[in-house]
């Protein structure tokens, strides 16, 4: 595996996941319809990508990767050996060049992507799950023919500021196409969280990110006595 990559330039990226024995694993359980799970972020949590390697034979993994610009990355591999707990690698790959890292975005309960809105609902407390729910609207109106991605009417990561701790969220089963799409995660600290939702809708995959801001439960309690809730 090559590290770093030209800025702006599409890369035919190859890795592989080796195994305890010093050999390339090969056999992966299917989770959320993928075999593996590929993310790619920037250091700062700017840059998003949810990507879908394919096979290419031998425990090679071969997926398109263009970074967008010059900086430092995170890959994550989430995959599920047969027979196995599920896990997550990460690795740090580099576009050349000078950059700056740019400050993290406001913690917000609404986002825009294109003509979509979506709006979080719940809060994120450290050591137990955390229920959110994420409401898309288009234009205004609700969104209730959302359609299916990777087994689920919506896909969140989590990744923790800072150190990148990757998160496991879990969807919530349902039989509703929107417009809430519910999701339980367990943050383990306290801090700044950014948060990425994919939906599906329109034949298209739509990306929205928040900055939601993990607090003790006493914490969000008076902070939703100030603000009347």
């Amino acid at each position: 595996m090559t590290n770093t990559v030209e800025p702006g330039k599409a890369t035919d990226f190859r890795f592989t996941v080796t195994g305890p024995d010093g050999k390339p694993v090969t056999d992966y359980a299917v989770e959320h319809e993928k075999k593996l799970h590929f993310i790619v972020v920037s250091r700062d949590l700017g840059s998003f990508q949810h990507l879908h390697p394919e096979e290419a034979g031998g425990g090679v993994w071969s997926v398109p990767l263009t970074l967008p610009e010059a900086g430092v990355y995170r890959a994550f591999a989430d995959f599920k050996p047969t027979g196995q707990s599920g896990l997550t690698l990460g690795a740090d790959l580099y576009a050349s060049g000078a950059f700056q890292a740019k400050p993290l975005p406001a913690a917000s309960r609404t986002t825009k992507v294109g003509d979509y809105t979506v709006t979080l609902d719940g809060d994120l407390v450290p050591g137990r799950s955390s229920k959110l729910t994420l409401r898309v609207t288009k234009d205004g109106k609700p969104v209730t023919d959302l359609q299916p991605y990777l087994g689920a009417y919506g896909h969140l990561v989590a990744l923790r500021a800072g150190d990148l701790a990757y998160l496991h969220v879990h969807p919530e089963e349902s039989k509703a196409a929107g417009p809430e799409i519910v999701f339980f995660a367990e943050v383990p600290s306290t801090g700044d969280y950014r948060l990425f939702l994919d939906f599906k809708h329109g034949e298209t995959v739509h990306t929205a990110d928040f900055t939601a801001k993990a607090q003790t439960a006493q914490t969000a309690h008076d902070d939703d006595e100030e603000h009347g809730h």
